[in-house]
């Protein structure tokens, strides 16, 4: 069988704007997640005429938090590590999700077939991919998608 993009794709999704403050993202992670039934870790970023712009995940969010030099420091027994995040925290509410979004980003078409989505996601390193046809958002690709495809099929 000849299984493509369409045929797995997610059509309910959440997004974002560029716009959004960083703090009001992580409610929107948090709200997502209770609609859904599940941690949601990753949101479509669409600018005012819905155009994908960009995308941001768990990763984007905490690498911004993470401090700067932490990789300098060595032991971490004698810093004051809840005030580093309470920092952090307070940061988010004048960064915008534009600010640290991933802006480039990979997409496919709705004909895309599973085989090539899932090399693209083990490639690439993602585990998210938009489906995108005349430039149109129609739905994503999670890879836990083709994981229970191939599932599917063992269990007949």
């Amino acid at each position: 069988m000849n299984i493509v993009a369409k045929d797995i794709m997610n059509t309910r999704f959440h997004t974002l704007a560029p716009e959004t403050p960083v703090n009001m993202a992580v409610m929107k992670f948090k709200e997502a997640s209770r609609e859904e039934g599940r941690k949601v870790f990753g949101m479509m970023v669409l600018d005012e005429a819905g155009n994908l712009v960009g995308m941001l995940s768990m990763y984007d969010i905490l690498l911004f938090m993470r401090p700067k030099h932490i990789h300098i420091w060595g032991r971490m027994d004698d810093i004051d590590i809840a005030g580093l995040v309470d920092m952090a925290c307070e940061k988010t509410e004048s960064i915008l999700v534009g600010d640290i979004m991933s802006p480039e980003v990979i997409t496919i078409t709705p004909d895309t077939h599973k085989f090539t989505i899932l090399d693209i996601m083990i490639k690439k390193h993602v585990r998210r991919i938009p489906v995108v046809e005349d430039g149109k958002l129609l739905g994503i690709v999670y890879i836990s998608d083709l994981f229970y495809d191939v599932l599917d099929r063992f269990a007949g």
